[in-house]
């Protein structure tokens, strides 16, 4: 006779509650996905690289009309709490500090995929497509080269597309942006 075993979700409350009373350490990395604390991998010089220049290249490119989150946590219901390398949110005047983010502040998610571009393409992104995260980027480092996905299902994005060295894309939000690949990729 098989015997189910059920894994205890925690909630954003727990996982706050955890990190406030120190059995999170402080400086460990880890975020909440679906309820389960997942250790994430130390960030190596090339991912940090192409995270400044997309910070970089989007703070100038949005200016005031938007806010450039850099590896900072977003709300994803009650078990969620991802921290994407980027967002970009609509612009608050008070950058977030009265009230958490809703999915429909969070313009664009990316993610910067040295070693884990595995978990953040099957892990990561059908999490935030399931709660309408409009667009996704991952950079991958490995194969030079930026997914983009669109259309946002329960089940996951419809619309990806791979974009390559010599190519440009731009995000949803802004059409007019036009960030070109290499200067992202270190």
């Amino acid at each position: 006779m098989a015997v189910e075993l059920k894994r205890y979700r925690f909630t954003r409350e727990d996982y706050h509650r955890m990190a406030q009373t120190g059995i999170l350490r402080p400086g460990v990395r880890v975020e909440l996905i679906d309820g389960e604390i997942i250790e994430m991998n130390p960030i190596g010089r090339r991912h940090k690289a192409s995270v400044d220049r997309l910070t970089r290249r989007l703070d100038r490119g949005v200016g005031n009309a938007a806010i450039v989150r850099v590896q900072s946590s977003i709300v994803l219901g009650d078990y969620g709490e991802p921290e994407p390398d980027l967002t970009l949110l609509r612009f608050r005047d008070d950058f977030y500090a009265n009230s958490d983010e809703t999915v429909d502040d969070i313009l664009l998610v990316v993610e910067v995929a040295d070693t884990s571009e595995s978990y953040d393409r099957w892990t990561k992104a059908p999490r935030y497509a399931a709660h309408g995260i409009p667009e996704l980027w991952i950079v991958d480092l490995n194969r030079e080269q930026v997914t983009r996905y669109v259309d946002p299902t329960p089940d996951g994005y419809t619309m990806t597309r791979v974009f390559h060295r010599g190519e440009s894309l731009s995000p949803l939000a802004f059409p007019h942006l036009m960030i070109a690949v290499d200067e992202i990729l270190p």
